[in-house]
């Protein structure tokens, strides 16, 4: 993807990797998992795949760039992807990543076995890819992508193990960092969690059937009965008999990712019991109790702000207000566009509501500050609308440190967090004030009473903190440099 053509926040958002879907006993699976990717597109737009299996044509599979509704809606293309068991996968595109990936890289994956052909799909990141990719090639292996998650096909394959199942446990047990897997069979339907959790997979129902996903929104659109999450270093086997549960790895206390929480996930999904929409609700009363402000409105930046900017409003007693439009039918590329265009920036995506926002105290509520580019632009739309002040009020603590499990985080250096102080960003976006919620105060909001465990935290909350659940090893040998102890 050019970089003119990338969506005005690709640069200044924290995002998603991928999301994943599998089936198993539906008829015409590949129907239900191209409705679940649609679901799940929020979690990737760049690319996504399908395979299916069918007893008289083997396994079927399709990878396509775009969106699932642009490619998995032809009628055409899912007749060639026959049967009643199948998988899929959505990837994110990272800003100017599309001209440099290959159709190769994107998943599912798939392998011929000694008993059988399998397929993978993986949301996360494995730490320790670079390392096992070395030792591999040096046995002889032949990688067809760059991504890591075809590791894992190649560690099932050097396995002696004598099923599926018991080969992936052998490969996943190599691999460090976060992984939610769907895997399938042409009978069987696979699910594993790593230990920590860090990423989620849910399982449901749906008529005599069963379905693997990675957020409960995407059972919702198949008419499936949510049943439960995977638990934290949890494989499931599912197939027609029904499912299979067993622990292939040590117990140890779950770090979910608490960005799913405020950002990644789609607001009417369930988390930990926990409705997303509520959480990031309560986000905003907690950012109205720890940083009020005198104010004639509350707006969220369009969409990922609006949950907590509307508890904001509830809490402090200032009225919400739409002050920010976004622009609903903004895709992913544009025009083709002149300077002028180019120039335009968050525009082509949000306008200000100026008879609204005309004279009066703002305060708007945005997920986040990554760079920080796109508030600067957003302060500069709400002033030009004539505003009076402008106040930021922000749903997630300092971002200061990238992820290594599966989101597309920025190096350090251009993490706004990490050069300046709350008040050096506050000059630097221009604003009357900027405040963010405090790391207990979103342990609060996400249902943890006391705020965040200093000795174990119940989440992963590595790009505030920098505490890292799981060391970052192949990061570490290129020279990134952990939090210094305190």
């Amino acid at each position: 993807m050019q970089p003119w053509l990338s969506h005005p926040f690709d640069d200044d958002k924290l995002t998603e990797e991928c999301g994943v879907f599998g089936a198993v006993n539906v008829q015409d699976a590949a129907n239900f998992v191209a409705l679940g990717l649609h679901a799940l597109q929020h979690r990737g737009q760049e690319a996504g795949g399908i395979i299916t299996h069918s007893a008289d044509r083997g396994f079927q599979s399709a990878h396509r760039f775009g969106l699932v509704r642009d490619n998995f809606t032809s009628a055409k293309l899912m007749e060639t992807l026959p049967g009643s068991i199948g998988i899929g996968h959505v990837r994110y595109s990272t800003a100017g990543s599309k001209g440099n990936t290959a159709i190769r890289d994107v998943q599912p994956f798939f392998g011929e076995f000694s008993m059988g052909g399998a397929a993978i799909a993986h949301n996360g990141n494995i730490t320790n890819a670079e390392a096992i990719r070395k030792e591999l090639i040096e046995r002889g292996s032949i990688f067809q992508s760059s991504s890591d998650s075809e590791c894992i096909i190649h560690l099932m394959a050097r396995s002696i193990q004598r099923t599926h199942a018991e080969r992936l446990k052998d490969a996943l047990r190599r691999c460090e960092g976060a992984f939610s897997v769907i895997a399938m069979t042409r009978t069987k339907l696979i699910g594993v969690r790593d230990k920590l959790g860090v990423r989620p997979l849910v399982l449901g129902k749906i008529g005599d059937g069963f379905a693997l996903a990675s957020e409960t929104c995407a059972l919702d659109i198949i008419g499936a009965e949510f049943l439960r999450e995977i638990e934290p270093g949890e494989m499931v086997v599912i197939d027609h008999k029904g499912v299979v549960s067993s622990r292939p790895f040590e117990r140890t206390s779950p770090r979910f990712c608490i960005f799913e929480q405020v950002y990644f996930s789609r607001p009417d999904s369930i988390i930990g019991g926990r409705s997303v929409y509520e959480t990031r609700r309560q986000i905003g009363v907690e950012l109205a109790r720890e940083a009020p402000v005198e104010a004639d409105l509350v707006c969220p930046v369009p969409d990922s702000g609006t949950p907590a900017a509307i508890g904001y409003s509830q809490e402090s007693g200032i009225p919400f207000a739409m002050g920010i439009i976004r622009n609903q039918y903004m895709g992913r590329t544009f025009i083709e566009p002149s300077e002028q265009i180019r120039n335009m920036g968050v525009r082509l995506k949000l306008n200000v509501n100026r008879a609204l926002i005309k004279g009066k105290r703002v305060v708007l509520v945005d997920d986040s500050v990554v760079r920080g580019t796109t508030s600067l632009k957003i302060k500069e739309m709400i002033l030009e609308a004539g505003a009076a002040e402008v106040h930021f009020r922000i749903a997630s603590p300092p971002t200061m440190w990238p992820c290594f499990y599966g989101v597309d985080t920025p190096e350090r250096s251009k993490l706004l967090a990490a050069r300046m102080s709350e008040e050096e960003m506050r000059a630097f976006i221009g604003v009357e004030s900027l405040k963010f919620i405090s790391l207990d105060g979103l342990y609060r909001a996400a249902g943890e009473a006391e705020g965040r465990s200093k000795s174990t935290p119940q989440f992963c909350d590595a790009c505030f903190s920098g505490e890292y659940p799981v060391e970052p090893s192949d990061m570490i040998a290129r020279g990134f440099e952990l939090k210094a102890a305190e």
